[in-house]
C-alpha cells in the first residue's frame, strides 16, 4: 500500500452490487481502496454477526491501488473481519453502499448499511453510509457524485467527533435540491406482515407493510428531507443514552 489514503469500502446489497462498483469508482481517485463485502444481498441484517458460522473470504481481484474481496458474513462481519485481518494498516475512512434503496429514519436501526459505518465507528475510523432511493440493480447513482464527494472530503480533512458518523440518504430523482443537515426521524412501520395459503397446507407470512411518520411535516427531520428532493444528511451516534429522561429516572428509583 502507499502513502495515500486507506479507505475501506463495504456494503450489504453484496460485492457485485451497482452501488459498491459505483462508490469504488468514485473513491479511488481519492486513495487506496480495500473493499471486502458480502457475496451476495444482506439487506436488513442490521449489527447482526455470525458467532454461530464459520466465515469464508476470497479475493475477488487485486490491482495497484484497489483489492476486492467477498465473505460469506453479515456486512458488520464484512467489517470486523477486514480491520481484524485484512487490511494493513488503519483505514483513513469507512464508508458504506451505495444501497440500494433508503435509510432514513428509525430504518437505520435495521440496516446492514447503517451497520458498517457504526462498525468503523466503533473502531474510531471516520465513517459514513450512502443511500439512494432508486432500487434497481442498475440504478443510475451519478446524481449523488457530487454530495458524495463532498462529504468524502470533509471527512478524510477534518474527521469526526469520536462516536460518530453519517448516515446519508439521497432520493430517487434525477437532480437533488442539495444537502441538509437533519435529525433523525422517528415513525413506525403498519401492517407489516402478509399472511398467505401454503401450497402444502398452512399459513406463511411475507414482510410488507408501510412506514409511517410520527409527524411528516417536521422540516428537521431526514424523512422531510428526503421526500422533498434533498440529500439528507445525519450525524448519527453510538452512545444511546437517553440524557434527557437521566435525572427523571433517578428521581423516581429513589
Amino acid at each position: 500500500m502507499s502513502n495515500r489514503p486507506l479507505i475501506l469500502i463495504s456494503n450489504d446489497d453484496g460485492v457485485q452490487a451497482q452501488g459498491i462498483a459505483v462508490l469504488t469508482q468514485l473513491m479511488r481517485p481519492l486513495g487506496d481502496v480495500i473493499v471486502v463485502a458480502p457475496d451476495g444481498p444482506r439487506s436488513s441484517t442490521g449489527c447482526g454477526i455470525s458467532p454461530l458460522s464459520t466465515l469464508h473470504v476470497k479475493c475477488l481481484s487485486q490491482e495497484q491501488g484497489l483489492t476486492v474481496y467477498q465473505c460469506n458474513g453479515t456486512p458488520s462481519d464484512c467489517l470486523k473481519l477486514a480491520l481484524d485481518v485484512l487490511v494493513p494498516r488503519k483505514p483513513d475512512l469507512v464508508v458504506s453502499g451505495i444501497n440500494h434503496g433508503d435509510n432514513c429514519a428509525v430504518n437505520a436501526h435495521y440496516s446492514g448499511t447503517m451497520s458498517i459505518a457504526l462498525e468503523g465507528c466503533i473502531k474510531q475510523v471516520p465513517s459514513i453510509a450512502f443511500s439512494s432511493g432508486k432500487t434497481a440493480k442498475d440504478a443510475d447513482f451519478s446524481y449523488m457524485k457530487r454530495e458524495v464527494r463532498k462529504l468524502i472530503k470533509i471527512a478524510l480533512e477534518q474527521g469526526f467527533p469520536l462516536g460518530v458518523c453519517l448516515n446519508v440518504n439521497a432520493p430517487d430523482t434525477e437532480e437533488t435540491k442539495g444537502m441538509r443537515i437533519c435529525k433523525m426521524g422517528l415513525g413506525e412501520w403498519h401492517e407489516e406482515w402478509q399472511e398467505r395459503d401454503h401450497p402444502w397446507g398452512g399459513k406463511y407470512y411475507w414482510i410488507a407493510g408501510y412506514y409511517a411518520p410520527y409527524d411528516k411535516n417536521d422540516e428537521e427531520s431526514d424523512t422531510w428531507a428526503y421526500e422533498n428532493g434533498y440529500v439528507a444528511v445525519t450525524p448519527l451516534q453510538l452512545d444511546m443514552t437517553a440524557y434527557s429522561f437521566l435525572e427523571q429516572l433517578e428521581k423516581s428509583i429513589q
